[in-house]
């Protein structure tokens, strides 16, 4: 049996990899390695917004990785979790989505060159 983190890291690992030869992947890397801290300052409502309003690019090729591999449809399926939650169930997706996006954020570092 895995754990949870276990399984994110396997998923996260899978995206990184995938996306490492694209085209913009310096990009990928770059929203991957800030977003944790765009959470953190910002709240999780505000980081998810920001980058969903990057359009098509790697910023929002990276969220919608980040919410496949926590078991949403997509992007726009996770945002609506974080806005209609409750306050205890906020904080819980928060921290998943923290510890999911640390896994893209040390994947990244591995296998994306500068």
């Amino acid at each position: 049996m895995r754990t949870r983190s276990q399984e994110w890291a396997q998923k996260a690992y899978e995206r990184v990899r995938l996306r490492a030869g694209d085209e913009g992947a310096g990009e990928y890397k770059d929203m991957a390695l800030k977003f944790p801290v765009l959470v953190r300052q910002a709240g999780l409502a505000q980081a998810l917004a920001f980058v969903q309003s990057r359009g098509k690019g790697p910023h929002r090729l990276f969220a919608e990785d980040l919410a496949q591999v926590l078991g949403y449809e997509g992007l726009s399926r996770l945002v609506e979790e974080a806005h209609g939650a409750e306050l205890l169930a906020y904080m819980r997706l928060t921290r998943e989505v923290l510890q999911a996006a640390e896994w893209f954020k040390r994947f990244a570092q591995a296998l994306v060159e500068d």
